[in-house]
C-alpha cells in the first residue's frame, strides 16, 4: 500500500468512525463497499467519504455511477485523485 492508499484508509476509518480496524489487514484493491468489504462500509457512509475526498482533495465525483466505480477500493480512489486532482 503506497502513502496516499494509507492516508486515504486513515481518512475513510475517521470519517466513518471505525475505530477497531487493522488497517494492515485491508489491502489496496478489497472492496470498500458492499457486503465484501471488511470495513462494513454502506451507502451512507460512501456518501461521507465523498463529501470528506472532495474537501480534503478537490476531487469530485459528479454521478452516483463515478462515485460506484471509484469507491470499489482504495487503489481505485487513490487513482481516482491522482488522475483528477486540482
Amino acid at each position: 500500500m503506497d502513502q496516499l492508499q494509507r492516508e486515504l484508509l486513515e481518512l475513510i476509518c475517521t470519517t466513518c468512525n471505525l475505530h477497531d480496524v487493522n488497517l494492515d489487514s485491508i489491502a489496496p484493491d478489497d472492496p470498500l463497499i458492499g457486503p465484501d468489504s471488511k470495513l462494513g462500509i454502506d451507502s451512507l457512509d460512501a456518501l461521507e467519504i465523498a463529501v470528506t475526498v472532495q474537501k480534503e482533495y478537490g476531487v469530485r465525483m459528479d454521478s452516483e455511477n463515478t462515485s460506484r466505480v471509484v469507491l470499489q477500493s482504495i487503489a481505485h480512489l487513490a487513482d481516482y485523485i491522482k488522475e483528477n486532482r486540482l
